[in-house]
């Protein structure tokens, strides 16, 4: 129990306790969303992301299976009417599913075991640990959407299985984002070639990169997906993390957003889409 209290206050002052960083994240969503936005955020974690777009007056669908976390976020969120949280993983399939549980890091617990093993043995790891795993129920990107409309925005930050979440999801969205991780290069390059296919059909996708929690972009450009693999090859030997953000070129060849400068209704007062899915 103590040891699941001290992960938890590490998420909390990491995510929490940084000055100026709720601003700085305030002003980078801005980007994205606007007053009655739908939001996802897939990996919800303790709810820095939804603190921000709360700021920005969007409505967020908080996704987060670990119990712990999902503490956090309804003592947080829970009497906002404007955010539903959704105890449930997400994947390529509805279903059940084990996750992997770092008791003392809980930001790296994750769903897939060959991302465990992979970035277990880089030397930035050596003092992580999985110590513990349960079961969890898995839910889609579709069907989320099918529940809470479709979002503006979606971040995806579920420490590796980035991939199996973007399988569960059929139709381009206007922004979305992923972690990078550079023991996990080969994986966000395989997340990379899905979120391509899913825009090829609606004017394709122009990339950016933010290295880890500095809201700020890698370049002031846009870029083609081969010239993000170039960038990311060379983020890889620094051993920092960071997110990609894909954004779809021609926001009118896809469904409205705010990109295309599209002004949307605020959000309203009345609880919606609360998912009444039961917790793990």
């Amino acid at each position: 129990m103590l040891s699941r209290a001290k992960g938890i206050a590490r998420s909390l002052a990491m995510y929490y306790g940084v000055p100026g960083r709720r601003r700085r994240m305030v002003r980078f969503y801005g980007e994205f969303l606007g007053p009655g936005d739908v939001a996802f955020d897939i990996g919800a974690h303790v709810g820095s992301r939804v603190r921000a777009w709360r700021k920005l007056d969007a409505r967020v669908v908080a996704v987060e299976p670990q119990p712990d976390c999902l503490r956090v976020l309804r003592f947080l969120f829970g009497r906002d009417p404007a955010v539903a949280i959704v105890p449930l993983a997400v994947g390529a399939r509805p279903g059940r599913a084990r996750m992997g549980i770092s008791t003392a890091t809980p930001t790296v617990s994750s769903m897939s075991s060959d991302w465990i093993d992979s970035v277990g043995a880089d030397p930035s790891f050596a003092r992580v640990r999985w110590d513990s795993s349960f079961e969890v129920a898995v839910t889609t990107l579709d069907d989320l959407i099918a529940r809470h409309g479709e979002p503006a925005f979606c971040k995806i930050d579920v420490e590796g299985f980035e991939v199996d979440v973007l399988k569960g999801l059929t139709r381009p969205l206007r922004a979305l984002s992923f972690e990078y991780l550079p023991p996990a290069h080969d994986a966000a390059l395989e997340a990379l070639d899905l979120v391509e296919r899913l825009g090829a059909g609606a004017g394709g996708y122009r990339y950016n990169y933010s290295p880890v929690e500095t809201m700020r972009w890698a370049g002031d450009r846009w870029l083609a997906a081969a010239d993000l693999v170039r960038l990311l090859d060379q983020f890889r030997p620094l051993g920092r993390s960071g997110d990609v953000y894909a954004r779809l070129a021609d926001p009118a060849s896809g469904p409205g957003s705010r990109l295309s400068g599209r002004r949307r209704r605020p959000a309203s007062g009345r609880r919606w889409g609360r998912s009444r899915s039961p917790g793990p």
